[in-house]
């Protein structure tokens, strides 16, 4: 598959990922709006994120990295197409997952225990456990329709279906905004007053956790009549003994393995967070570590996740064929086309920090709730390189099945992750949490991408490295110009303030990126990166038949 065809399937998935993202980033606006990034924001943020941290822990890997080289080679091979495969994948998954979600709603304030820092179980915080519990038993049931959004949009991917499975979460985001507008009708918001330290009422837990709960059940169900439409029907099937489902199951143990370890580092992160808003203040915590990395992950979604599952598939053919040198020319090809769009975004995202963050969660009033925002989103800038140079070099292994290295690779970046965070996180004052979790997340991504590209280049005979080289020495010389230039644009408006609202946030901060962009695109052409001229032209291309 040519680069060309890769963009190009890649821009569907994009189209779609945009639009999400932009759903996704008004949700958590509006988030920060009514509830604040104190310990209130918090209690919201870590119940409503515990079912996908869940299911990621139960079966997420599996169905994202292993379930797919195996359909792409049952729908080439069986004379069904892979029907009969996909319906025994799908209802062992339902019933495992159905059973483990009454399981855990059950035993949530169990679960919570090993999430929560120990100064949220004290006596004079007992109204706000008694509300995280509240809102987790309310968000839990979203464990199995998480499970079963991913597992029916991966068939779909298989099948050559990229576009449905991006352009679902919209449905679940627009619910939340929806249910995040009423609570503001009726509520308010909270900006930088005393109530975003306080617990939630009743009324506000069931329409915060039901409505969540609703817009993951409506992101699945969006994708049911695209399933049909691909030429696939479902039947359900009991019949477990098939000898591809457990060589799905044994690819699969160490893919378990693979998610215990980052879920376990994850939780040491969410334990950490918890703490730094749990005795009220000037805190940082989850709601600004999670909002912020929610910020790094628009580009690492429209660009990284779109290339690596365009690919995918593709290097599930070239690994079954043997053809290894391919295999790491396709990943190290695609690996440069991505890092020429995400290189100019970790770059400018440090100087414009503070914008980014008076536009996204400055409404409401909160302007100092928003300022606690920025060094952390400075910081995610740079772990976003590392973090995608990481995530394509897996989907090298898992192509060719190679999950039980993965496990390894992963024991030494989740390792890194834990150590640096727990050396640094109670050293400092509470106001530095979520950007210590950050250089910690930062520190675990540079191990796992120097480890990843050094076994996976060995592995397939090189990763076309000395292109690399030479792509990276370019970009930095345009990218040198392209930091400065969007400095010195900010500075030239300094005056406008030095905490931003939505307003000043919006006019500097897009004034001072889009100076940066031009010079990386002039640059671009004047230096010819083709990296980053084929995608300009692919979209020119695309505007034109549009």
């Amino acid at each position: 598959m040519s680069d060309q065809r890769v963009l190009a399937n890649s821009a569907v998935m994009a189209a779609g990922t945009i639009f999400s993202r932009a759903s996704g980033f008004i949700r958590s606006a509006l988030l920060v709006a009514a509830l604040g990034a104190g310990l209130r924001g918090d209690l919201f943020t870590i119940a409503n994120t515990l079912p996908n941290m869940v299911y990621i822990l139960l079966a997420g890997g599996i169905f994202n990295a292993v379930l797919v080289p195996q359909l792409v080679r049952r729908i080439t091979d069986d004379p069904d197409g892979g029907d009969a495969y996909a319906s025994r994948v799908i209802t062992l998954s339902a019933l495992f997952l159905g059973s483990v979600t009454v399981l855990l709603v059950v035993l949530a304030p169990q679960l919570l225990r090993l999430y929560l820092d120990g100064r949220l179980l004290a006596p004079d915080r007992v109204a706000h456990l008694e509300s995280i519990v509240d809102l987790t038993r309310w968000c839990l049931p979203q464990v199995f329709f998480y499970g079963m959004y991913v597992l029916v949009g991966q068939v779909l991917n298989a099948r050559g279906r990229f576009g449905p499975m991006m352009w679902a979460p919209i449905a679940n985001n627009l619910i939340s905004v929806v249910m995040l507008l009423v609570y503001l009708v009726v509520w308010g918001s909270v900006g930088d007053g005393p109530e975003q330290y306080a617990p939630l009422g009743t009324d506000q837990e069931v329409l915060l956790g039901l409505g969540s709960t609703l817009g993951i059940v409506a992101q699945f169900v969006v994708l049911v009549p695209y399933l049909r439409a691909s030429g696939f029907t479902y039947r359900p099937r009991f019949d477990f003994r098939d000898p591809e489902l457990r060589h799905t199951l044994s690819l699969g143990i160490w893919t378990v393995l693979f998610v215990i370890v980052t879920q376990a580092a994850y939780l040491v992160v969410v334990r950490l967070a918890s703490g730094g808003t749990a005795g009220g203040g000037d805190g940082t915590g989850y709601t600004v570590y999670s909002s912020s990395l929610l910020i790094m992950m628009v580009p690492h979604s429209i660009i990284t996740v779109s290339l690596a599952t365009a690919i995918l598939p593709q290097l599930s053919v070239h690994a079954h064929d043997g053809r290894l040198r391919d295999l790491g020319s396709t990943v190290g090809s695609t690996l440069r086309t991505a890092l020429a769009l995400v290189l100019p975004f970790a770059v400018i995202l440090p100087v414009v920090a503070g914008d980014v963050a008076g536009f996204a969660f400055g409404w409401g009033g909160g302007a100092d709730t928003a300022a606690s925002f920025a060094p952390t989103l400075a910081l995610f800038g740079p772990a976003l390189v590392f973090f995608t140079i990481h995530y394509f070099m897996l989907r090298g292994f898992y192509a060719m099945e190679m999950t039980r290295l993965v496990f390894f690779i992963q024991v030494a970046v989740s390792a890194t992750n834990v150590l640096v965070a727990t050396v640094l996180v109670p050293s400092r004052p509470a106001e530095e949490t979520a950007p210590m979790l950050v250089v910690a997340y930062l520190a675990s991504y540079v191990v796992g991408a120097v480890v990843s590209f050094t076994l996976l280049r060995r592995t397939v005979g090189g990763l076309e490295t000395p292109q690399l080289l030479r792509f990276l020495v370019r970009m930095a010389v345009v990218l040198a110009f392209a930091g400065a230039t969007a400095w010195l644009v900010g500075l030239a408006l300094a005056d406008l303030g030095e905490r931003p609202g939505p307003l000043v946030g919006l006019v500097r901060g897009g004034a001072s990126a889009l100076a940066g962009f031009v010079v990386v695109l002039g640059g671009a052409r004047l230096l010819r990166i083709r990296e980053v001229t084929t995608v300009l032209d692919t979209v020119a291309a695309r505007l034109r038949r549009g």
